[in-house]
């Protein structure tokens, strides 16, 4: 059966002309139209399945029909603002409690993890009365401009950005890449350490921290995993400030990790942050989103005197879709599934990394895993358009997967949960079969380029970048005309087909910031 109501040159030609050319689309060069889903597949138009191993908000399955049911036959009933007492309400809040630890008591309801982002900060500063706020290297938290100002990841390479001066970075917590590696003694100490450091600078300065906010585990940063006491020790040390701890679960919660429910629990018992937030896969799909917090918190917040009023925000028919989602969790054994099948994924990638000098490391918990590919392990040099050609190869043969980190060179799997050990056999032999051949074909480059670095090249001549055989461009600002357009990227991109015909690159010549 296909959805499909106008042609797919049609459904393109439309999108072009009424939808902002900064809403990106996958593959532009030759978007896929997709009609239709379930469970972990994907069909575009004429009936092909793809196998979708990114779409972290499918969290129990595209379309599972218990989700629908809940959300069709509430819709049926009610739906309406939470100024009206309902029972899904409290019996999704009383659910949702159950799984966090029992300091964590109080939710609001909002519609997606930027709004809950948002409202974490405003939660932090209203209960600290402070102003600083310490972010992540490469971290995202969301689009809206609070947490822009808190997302590296988006304004790092923009030289018309300037970092808000309440924001403050610390190093992210890379063992592979970062700061403190692997071999450091104490990776953990080391990394929150500097974010005692910080502190200081911040105390001289006369400011005062409100909050530390970081991914459980960073993922538009590069799947990166926290070394275990990370997070407690940067909690004592923002604590001792007057702050609090902000964990981002948007992408990484509701049993993703596999051994438990919430990322920030895979640092232990004795970490508890002091606020949540969550989103994407907590409706399957539907827009809906929560913060969960302390009575402190909740009840400074509300010692402001302006009340918190959100017209979709835990709606009727929104918490009948999260109670659905919990009990296909449970029901289905899911985060079970993400334990088994996520370490046998990751025991296929670390045989093929034994394989691919191309691989420098893989990582992960659960069915949040990353593999990096770097053109040598010891300088870790990004392999970047080799990612972007894994990627599109493996379109070719119809599964979905994308890059992310600072360099878009990480390879990430967070595919709906219903994932399974046949699919990753599936994805990890296409996969090496690709490797096996990128050391001797030269790959469909010039479609990379065009998708990832086109408009972000220009964005990015700020910073100086170096090419090969003899091609070099330094600006410390990128040239616009009267109307904005860059002028310097036009430059550079003469130079661009000449690269495509050297893969001996020795630096990440495109810059593929988002």
């Amino acid at each position: 059966m296909s959805a499909e109501i106008l042609e797919k040159k049609k459904t393109l030609d439309l999108r072009k002309k009424h939808i902002g050319p900064s809403c990106k689309i996958f593959f532009s060069h030759d978007p896929i139209k997709i009609v239709r889903a379930r469970g972990q597949y994907m069909y575009d138009e004429k009936g092909q399945r793809y196998l979708d191993c990114i779409n972290n908000v499918a969290h129990v399955g595209h379309c599972h029909p218990d989700v629908v049911k809940a959300g069709a036959e509430q819709m049926e009933l009610l739906n309406t603002n939470s100024r009206f007492l309902h029972d899904n309400l409290v019996l999704y809040a009383q659910r949702l409690q159950a799984t966090l630890p029992n300091k964590l008591s109080v939710c609001y309801f909002v519609n997606s993890g930027s709004e809950a982002n948002d409202l974490a900060l405003r939660l932090a500063l209203q209960y600290t009365g402070h102003k600083d706020i310490i972010t992540l290297e490469n971290a995202y938290h969301g689009h809206v401009s609070s947490l822009i100002d808190i997302s590296p990841y988006k304004f790092h390479h923009l030289s018309d950005v300037e970092q808000n001066q309440f924001v403050h970075v610390a190093p992210s917590p890379d063992v592979y890449r970062g700061k403190y590696r692997a071999d450091h003694p104490n990776p953990a100490k080391a990394y929150a350490d500097d974010v005692k450091d910080i502190i200081g600078r911040v105390h001289e300065k006369g400011g005062k921290i409100a909050a530390f906010t970081a991914e459980s585990l960073q993922s538009c940063g590069g799947q990166v995993i926290p070394p275990p006491g990370y997070f407690q020790q940067v909690a004592e040390h923002v604590r001792q400030a007057g702050g609090v701890f902000i964990a981002d679960e948007v992408q990484v919660g509701f049993g993703r990790v596999g051994t438990h429910f919430w990322a920030f629990q895979l640092q232990g018992a004795d970490f508890v942050p002091d606020i949540v937030t969550m989103g994407k896969p907590i409706g399957n799909g539907h827009p809906m989103s929560c913060v969960v917090t302390t009575k402190e918190v909740a009840e400074a917040f509300a010692l402001s005197g302006m009340e918190y009023f959100n017209t979709f925000g835990g709606n009727p028919v929104s918490c009948a879709i999260g109670l659905a989602v919990l009990d296909v969790i449970v029901k289905e054994d899911l985060q079970g599934n993400a334990l088994r099948v996520g370490q046998y994924l990751t025991e296929l990638l670390e045989k093929q990394k034994e394989k691919h000098p191309l691989i420098g490391d893989v990582r992960g918990r659960g069915l949040f895993v990353g593999m990096e590919l770097v053109k040598d392990r010891l300088k870790l040099t990004p392999a970047t358009a080799e990612a972007q050609e894994v990627i599109y190869k493996l379109k070719e043969q119809y599964i979905l997967l994308s890059a992310d980190g600072p360099h878009r060179n990480v390879l990430k799997f967070k595919p709906p949960l219903c994932f399974t050990s046949e699919d990753a056999d599936l994805v990890v032999e296409k996969i090496d079969h690709i490797l096996t051949g990128a050391y001797r074909l030269p790959g469909p480059f010039l479609s990379v380029v065009l998708e990832h670095a086109v408009t972000r090249l220009a964005c990015a001549l700020f910073k100086r970048i170096k090419v090969c055989n003899g091609f070099s461009v330094s600006s410390s600002r990128p040239q616009t005309n009267k109307r904005g357009r860059c002028l310097t990227s036009q430059k550079l991109f003469t130079s661009v087909p000449l690269l495509l015909l050297n893969r001996n690159w020795t630096e990440a010549q495109f810059v593929t910031c988002m």
